[in-house]
Protein backbone atom coordinates (compact mmCIF):
# COMPACT_ATOMS: atom_id res chain seq x y z
CA UNK A 1 0.00 0.00 0.00
CA UNK A 2 2.90 2.16 1.18
CA UNK A 3 4.75 1.44 -2.33
CA UNK A 4 1.41 1.83 -4.20
CA UNK A 5 0.78 5.98 -2.00
CA UNK A 6 4.47 6.62 -3.52
CA UNK A 7 4.16 5.36 -7.22
CA UNK A 8 1.35 7.61 -7.27
CA UNK A 9 2.94 10.36 -6.10
CA UNK A 10 5.26 10.47 -8.57
CA UNK A 11 2.60 10.44 -11.12
CA UNK A 12 1.39 8.07 -13.88
CA UNK A 13 4.72 6.89 -16.60
CA UNK A 14 3.50 7.56 -20.35
CA UNK A 15 5.58 6.83 -23.28
CA UNK A 16 6.63 9.06 -26.27
CA UNK A 17 9.11 9.51 -29.11
CA UNK A 18 11.11 12.30 -30.14
CA UNK A 19 13.12 12.79 -33.40
CA UNK A 20 16.42 14.35 -34.64
CA UNK A 21 16.81 16.63 -37.76
CA UNK A 22 19.86 17.43 -39.52
CA UNK A 23 20.28 21.14 -41.14
CA UNK A 24 18.32 19.92 -43.96
CA UNK A 25 15.30 18.99 -41.98
CA UNK A 26 15.90 15.18 -42.34
CA UNK A 27 14.99 12.94 -40.07
CA UNK A 28 18.40 11.61 -38.67
CA UNK A 29 17.29 9.76 -35.27
CA UNK A 30 14.15 8.65 -33.50
CA UNK A 31 14.27 7.94 -29.67
CA UNK A 32 11.97 6.56 -27.44
CA UNK A 33 11.02 8.35 -23.83
CA UNK A 34 9.57 8.24 -20.87
CA UNK A 35 7.90 10.62 -18.61
CA UNK A 36 5.67 11.35 -15.17
CA UNK A 37 2.52 13.20 -15.51
CA UNK A 38 -0.11 14.38 -12.84
CA UNK A 39 -3.95 14.39 -14.19
CA UNK A 40 -6.37 17.28 -12.74
CA UNK A 41 -9.91 16.80 -13.15
CA UNK A 42 -11.57 19.74 -14.38
CA UNK A 43 -15.20 18.12 -14.57
CA UNK A 44 -17.09 17.13 -17.23
CA UNK A 45 -14.48 14.63 -18.50
CA UNK A 46 -12.14 17.55 -19.12
CA UNK A 47 -8.82 16.90 -17.81
CA UNK A 48 -5.60 18.61 -17.87
CA UNK A 49 -2.39 16.85 -17.48
CA UNK A 50 0.69 18.22 -15.51
CA UNK A 51 4.27 16.98 -16.78
CA UNK A 52 6.93 16.64 -14.32
CA UNK A 53 9.84 18.69 -14.99
CA UNK A 54 12.88 17.89 -13.08
CA UNK A 55 15.69 20.01 -11.44
CA UNK A 56 18.23 21.08 -13.98
CA UNK A 57 21.04 23.60 -14.90
CA UNK A 58 21.17 25.00 -18.53
CA UNK A 59 22.41 28.10 -20.66
CA UNK A 60 19.25 30.51 -21.11
CA UNK A 61 19.72 32.60 -24.27
CA UNK A 62 21.57 31.96 -27.92
CA UNK A 63 24.91 32.02 -29.18
CA UNK A 64 26.91 34.49 -31.31
CA UNK A 65 26.36 32.00 -34.16
CA UNK A 66 22.75 31.67 -33.85
CA UNK A 67 22.73 35.06 -35.05
CA UNK A 68 20.50 36.07 -32.11
CA UNK A 69 19.39 39.86 -31.54
CA UNK A 70 20.64 41.71 -28.58
CA UNK A 71 17.44 40.76 -26.98
CA UNK A 72 18.45 36.99 -26.54
CA UNK A 73 21.53 37.82 -24.61
CA UNK A 74 23.73 37.93 -22.76
CA UNK A 75 24.01 33.74 -22.47
CA UNK A 76 23.43 32.69 -18.83
CA UNK A 77 23.51 29.85 -16.65
CA UNK A 78 20.62 29.10 -14.22
CA UNK A 79 19.53 26.54 -12.06
CA UNK A 80 16.27 24.97 -11.43
CA UNK A 81 14.29 23.51 -9.26
CA UNK A 82 12.00 20.32 -10.08
CA UNK A 83 8.05 21.38 -11.80
CA UNK A 84 5.33 20.55 -13.37
CA UNK A 85 4.36 21.72 -16.59
CA UNK A 86 1.45 21.78 -18.35
CA UNK A 87 1.75 18.88 -21.46
CA UNK A 88 -0.42 21.37 -24.04
CA UNK A 89 -0.90 24.59 -24.22
CA UNK A 90 -4.20 25.17 -22.43
CA UNK A 91 -6.85 23.80 -24.76
CA UNK A 92 -10.40 25.91 -25.09
CA UNK A 93 -12.11 22.91 -23.27
CA UNK A 94 -10.06 23.70 -20.58
CA UNK A 95 -10.54 26.84 -20.56
CA UNK A 96 -14.26 26.74 -20.83
CA UNK A 97 -14.56 24.17 -17.87
CA UNK A 98 -13.23 26.27 -15.59
CA UNK A 99 -14.35 30.20 -17.35
CA UNK A 100 -17.29 29.20 -18.69
CA UNK A 101 -16.65 30.62 -22.29
CA UNK A 102 -14.42 30.30 -24.76
CA UNK A 103 -13.29 33.30 -26.43
CA UNK A 104 -11.05 31.39 -29.92
CA UNK A 105 -11.12 33.11 -32.86
CA UNK A 106 -11.14 29.58 -34.54
CA UNK A 107 -14.02 27.73 -32.44
CA UNK A 108 -16.35 29.65 -34.81
CA UNK A 109 -14.55 28.05 -37.83
CA UNK A 110 -13.57 24.60 -37.11
CA UNK A 111 -14.85 22.53 -34.43
CA UNK A 112 -13.31 20.24 -32.04
CA UNK A 113 -12.10 21.86 -28.53
CA UNK A 114 -8.97 20.01 -28.48
CA UNK A 115 -7.29 23.53 -30.11
CA UNK A 116 -5.25 25.61 -27.99
CA UNK A 117 -7.76 28.59 -26.44
CA UNK A 118 -6.46 31.69 -28.15
CA UNK A 119 -7.53 35.36 -28.11
CA UNK A 120 -6.51 35.69 -24.14
CA UNK A 121 -4.50 38.62 -22.71
CA UNK A 122 -2.02 37.85 -20.00
CA UNK A 123 -4.88 39.31 -17.69
CA UNK A 124 -7.07 36.50 -18.58
CA UNK A 125 -4.28 34.05 -18.55
CA UNK A 126 -3.59 34.90 -15.12
CA UNK A 127 -7.41 34.70 -14.22
CA UNK A 128 -7.57 31.61 -14.93
CA UNK A 129 -4.55 30.49 -12.71
CA UNK A 130 -6.11 31.95 -10.30
CA UNK A 131 -9.77 30.26 -10.39
CA UNK A 132 -7.95 26.78 -11.27
CA UNK A 133 -6.00 27.63 -8.09
CA UNK A 134 -9.29 27.99 -6.11
CA UNK A 135 -10.73 25.15 -7.61
CA UNK A 136 -7.75 22.56 -6.85
CA UNK A 137 -5.89 23.36 -3.64
CA UNK A 138 -3.03 23.72 -5.86
CA UNK A 139 -0.72 27.16 -6.78
CA UNK A 140 -1.39 27.20 -10.59
CA UNK A 141 0.39 30.48 -12.70
CA UNK A 142 2.36 31.34 -15.59
CA UNK A 143 5.46 29.68 -15.96
CA UNK A 144 8.41 32.24 -15.29
CA UNK A 145 10.55 33.06 -18.78
CA UNK A 146 13.53 30.75 -17.33
CA UNK A 147 11.20 28.00 -16.68
CA UNK A 148 10.04 28.13 -20.18
CA UNK A 149 13.10 28.25 -22.34
CA UNK A 150 14.65 25.19 -19.80
CA UNK A 151 11.46 22.97 -20.17
CA UNK A 152 11.33 24.06 -24.07
CA UNK A 153 14.95 23.17 -24.72
CA UNK A 154 14.86 19.80 -22.42
CA UNK A 155 18.49 19.30 -22.75
CA UNK A 156 19.10 20.62 -26.05
CA UNK A 157 21.21 23.20 -27.36
CA UNK A 158 20.09 23.80 -30.91
CA UNK A 159 18.05 26.42 -31.56
CA UNK A 160 15.07 24.27 -32.21
CA UNK A 161 14.94 20.83 -29.35
CA UNK A 162 14.51 18.57 -32.71
CA UNK A 163 17.96 20.00 -34.03
CA UNK A 164 19.38 22.93 -36.21
CA UNK A 165 15.92 23.52 -38.15
CA UNK A 166 12.53 22.94 -38.01
CA UNK A 167 9.61 21.69 -40.83
CA UNK A 168 6.05 21.78 -41.15
CA UNK A 169 5.64 18.20 -39.94
CA UNK A 170 7.33 18.97 -36.54
CA UNK A 171 5.04 22.33 -35.68
CA UNK A 172 2.28 24.61 -36.78
CA UNK A 173 4.14 27.99 -38.18
CA UNK A 174 4.55 29.89 -41.05
CA UNK A 175 0.77 29.81 -41.98
CA UNK A 176 1.42 26.40 -43.53
CA UNK A 177 -2.31 25.38 -42.26
CA UNK A 178 -3.63 29.34 -41.67
CA UNK A 179 -4.97 27.51 -38.44
CA UNK A 180 -4.39 26.21 -35.36
CA UNK A 181 -4.20 22.66 -35.22
CA UNK A 182 -5.28 20.36 -32.10
CA UNK A 183 -2.85 19.99 -29.53
CA UNK A 184 -0.21 16.62 -29.90
CA UNK A 185 -0.36 16.67 -33.15
CA UNK A 186 3.30 16.72 -33.90
CA UNK A 187 6.20 14.98 -32.28
CA UNK A 188 7.25 16.12 -28.71
CA UNK A 189 10.22 17.09 -27.17
CA UNK A 190 12.67 15.05 -24.74
CA UNK A 191 10.72 16.05 -21.85
CA UNK A 192 7.39 15.12 -23.24
CA UNK A 193 6.06 18.26 -23.60
CA UNK A 194 4.11 18.93 -27.25
CA UNK A 195 3.38 22.14 -29.09
CA UNK A 196 6.35 24.19 -27.38
CA UNK A 197 7.24 25.70 -30.57
CA UNK A 198 4.80 27.14 -32.63
CA UNK A 199 0.89 26.91 -32.70
CA UNK A 200 0.56 29.77 -30.24
CA UNK A 201 2.69 32.05 -28.64
CA UNK A 202 2.38 31.31 -24.91
CA UNK A 203 2.26 34.11 -22.41
CA UNK A 204 5.20 33.86 -19.35
CA UNK A 205 4.70 35.95 -16.23
CA UNK A 206 7.20 37.76 -16.18
CA UNK A 207 6.97 41.65 -17.96
CA UNK A 208 9.80 42.47 -20.63
CA UNK A 209 13.09 42.94 -20.08
CA UNK A 210 15.32 44.45 -22.97
CA UNK A 211 18.39 41.38 -22.84
CA UNK A 212 19.44 39.56 -20.09
CA UNK A 213 21.33 41.96 -18.25
CA UNK A 214 20.57 41.73 -14.10
CA UNK A 215 18.28 38.52 -15.23
CA UNK A 216 17.31 35.85 -12.43
CA UNK A 217 19.81 32.73 -11.63
CA UNK A 218 17.57 30.61 -9.98
CA UNK A 219 15.07 30.52 -12.87
CA UNK A 220 12.27 32.61 -10.59
CA UNK A 221 10.13 35.48 -12.48
CA UNK A 222 12.22 38.52 -13.01
CA UNK A 223 10.00 41.70 -11.78
CA UNK A 224 9.73 44.84 -13.03
CA UNK A 225 7.27 47.73 -14.27
CA UNK A 226 6.96 47.26 -17.83
CA UNK A 227 3.53 46.96 -19.26
CA UNK A 228 4.83 44.31 -21.97
CA UNK A 229 5.01 40.67 -20.71
CA UNK A 230 6.92 37.98 -22.22
CA UNK A 231 5.81 35.86 -25.42
CA UNK A 232 7.83 32.43 -25.88
CA UNK A 233 7.31 30.10 -28.90
CA UNK A 234 6.23 31.41 -32.12
CA UNK A 235 2.85 30.36 -33.57
CA UNK A 236 0.70 29.37 -36.78
CA UNK A 237 1.45 32.56 -38.63
CA UNK A 238 4.68 32.94 -37.94
CA UNK A 239 8.30 32.34 -39.39
CA UNK A 240 10.25 29.22 -38.25
CA UNK A 241 12.79 31.96 -36.93
CA UNK A 242 10.34 33.00 -34.50
CA UNK A 243 9.72 29.32 -33.00
CA UNK A 244 14.06 29.06 -31.95
CA UNK A 245 13.98 28.33 -28.05
CA UNK A 246 15.48 31.42 -27.73
CA UNK A 247 13.50 33.94 -29.37
CA UNK A 248 11.51 36.52 -27.10
CA UNK A 249 8.70 38.60 -27.83
CA UNK A 250 6.31 40.48 -25.82
CA UNK A 251 2.66 42.21 -26.05
CA UNK A 252 0.95 44.76 -23.61
CA UNK A 253 -0.42 42.37 -20.94
CA UNK A 254 -4.56 43.83 -21.82
CA UNK A 255 -4.15 42.70 -25.74
CA UNK A 256 -4.99 39.36 -27.25
CA UNK A 257 -4.66 37.94 -30.40
CA UNK A 258 -5.68 35.12 -32.58
CA UNK A 259 -2.26 33.72 -32.26
CA UNK A 260 -1.67 33.73 -28.86
CA UNK A 261 -2.15 31.42 -25.91
CA UNK A 262 -0.65 30.49 -22.49
CA UNK A 263 0.61 26.90 -20.85
CA UNK A 264 0.48 26.55 -16.92
CA UNK A 265 3.05 25.78 -14.53
CA UNK A 266 2.60 24.64 -10.68
CA UNK A 267 5.55 24.20 -8.03
CA UNK A 268 6.96 20.58 -7.54
CA UNK A 269 5.81 19.79 -4.32
CA UNK A 270 2.26 20.06 -5.40
CA UNK A 271 1.13 16.90 -5.53
CA UNK A 272 3.88 15.52 -2.85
Amino acid sequence: MEKQKAQEKKGKLFKFEIVTVNARGKIIKRTRKQARYQTEDLGKGVTLEMVSIPEGRFLMGSPETEKYRNREGPQHQVTLEPFYMGKDPVTQAQYEAVMGKNPSWFKSWFKGKNRPVEKVSWHDAVEFCERLSEMTGRTYRLPSEAQWEYAARAGTTTPFYCGETITSKLANYGLNRKKTTDVGSFPPNAFGLYDMLGNVWEWCADPWHNNYEGAPSDGSVWEGEDPYRLLRGGSWNHSPSNCRCAYRDSNTSGNWYYSIGFRLVVFGAAWT
